[in-house]
């Protein structure tokens, strides 16, 4: 089906010069002076980067059907994510670069959803948040405090997050997916 750069909108997957994009953020712009346009910033599924163009309102593409299903995360080999299909079972693998930042917040059994493009995977959608287990954190000192009361952490899954002093290893925290803060103790 084709699409106007107008009708773009934030998760759409979209094929541009035959390459699979997935549209994260979208803005009309109506300049004082001259015609409308569209700014876009795109990610390419392939090369996983993340590009800002501009297009005419009327510039017409092919939308790409992306299917949602939910997944299980098995574990890590190298450099693959793998996954099993909770609806049919199969195993299904993402290479890591694919998934980015967001492999640092898989553990093994935890469910989410896939973005599948002909029958391949290309992506992942997180919970809002996860609960992790503290790995590795250097002891809070009483009285450093001067500024915010936070120390670095490493999570199982090697994530780094900035905790509060309280925060000991082998406590669980629940984390942000979306900005890799964290929210509170699980």
């Amino acid at each position: 089906m084709s699409i106007s750069a107008n009708d773009f909108r934030p998760g759409m997957a979209v094929l541009i010069n035959g390459d699979l994009n997935l549209v994260v953020e979208y803005q009309h712009v109506k300049p004082g002076k001259g015609p409308a346009f569209v700014r876009a910033k795109l990610r390419s599924v392939k090369s996983q980067s993340v590009v800002s163009r501009t297009f005419n309102p009327a510039d017409k593409f092919d939308e790409a059907f992306i299917e949602r299903r939910d997944l299980q995360f098995q574990y890590r080999q190298g450099g693959e994510l793998h996954f099993m299909d909770l609806g049919s079972y199969e195993p299904v693998a993402l290479s890591e670069e694919a998934v980015g930042e967001a492999a640092g917040y898989l553990r093994e059994e935890m469910e989410v959803r896939g973005s599948f493009h002909d029958n391949q995977l290309v992506g992942l959608d997180l919970p809002a948040s996860v609960t992790l287990t503290v790995r590795e954190s250097d002891p809070g000192v009483k009285g450093d405090t001067s500024k915010a009361a936070l120390k670095p952490a490493v999570m199982e899954t090697g994530l780094k997050v900035q905790v509060p002093l309280f925060v000991n290893p082998g406590d669980r925290i629940q984390v942000d997916t979306r900005t890799g803060q964290y929210i509170g103790r699980a």
